[in-house]
């Protein structure tokens, strides 16, 4: 199935497809990826190659990799398994990726992400967890957003949409869960919301020592 591409190139046009939340998502990207201060970066699934453009002009280097030659990725070949060598990149990162393959598929993928970093692995999954968000802004101290999860019970089933075969906070793929099983492969440093796209959810790992 991680060989199957599911949309075309058409998908990733800048109108449909570049929402205001999404360039909130790809700032956060971005950041941390900054923070981390990495001589090399894999990008798993670039979709438009917005990421890397902006990443490079920072003089991040980054590569991408996708099975799609007609997103012109820098490396061709499949999630679950990458033609790179073991701990050759130090940081791989995939953004609102993997929830594009089966469950056990993706965990395989991550298997994977994990094997050729050096040091760290950031990704981002949607999160359907249903909360309450506002935010007000007070002169002259900034905006404040509040955030109130509802309880899980309220949670829906996920039925596959054609591109999502599953996401975070949907029945039977609790937080605790999906971040339980992709710590197998390494640690889990931090997880978190974007405040203002809330459907993005990014958690951050380090490679387990050998």
């Amino acid at each position: 199935m991680s060989n199957v591409k599911q949309v075309n190139k058409l998908h990733y046009e800048f109108s449909r497809y570049m929402e205001k939340e999404r360039w909130i998502s790809m700032w956060h990207q971005l950041d941390e990826i900054q923070k981390l201060n990495p001589e090399s970066v894999l990008e798993i699934g670039p979709g438009p190659g917005f990421f890397k453009a902006v990443a490079n002009q920072l003089g991040m280097k980054v590569k991408t990799m996708d099975l799609d030659p007609d997103l012109e990725p820098d490396y061709l070949g499949s999630a679950t398994s990458i033609p790179l060598p073991d701990s050759s990149v130090d940081v791989v990162c995939a953004f609102q990726m993997l929830e594009h393959l089966p469950y056990e598929t993706a965990l395989l993928a991550f298997q994977e992400m994990t094997r050729v970093s050096r040091s760290k692995v950031l990704i981002s999954l949607p999160d359907a967890g249903r909360a309450l968000h506002t935010q007000i802004h007070i002169a002259p101290f900034g905006h404040y957003r509040i955030t109130i999860p509802l309880p899980f019970w309220m949670a829906k089933t996920h039925k596959f949409d054609g591109q999502h075969y599953w996401e975070i906070n949907k029945r039977n793929y609790s937080l605790s869960k999906v971040m339980k099983d992709f710590s197998q492969e390494a640690e889990l440093l931090r997880t978190f919301r974007v405040p203002e796209n809330p459907y993005h959810r990014f958690a951050l790992f380090q490679k387990n020592e050998m």
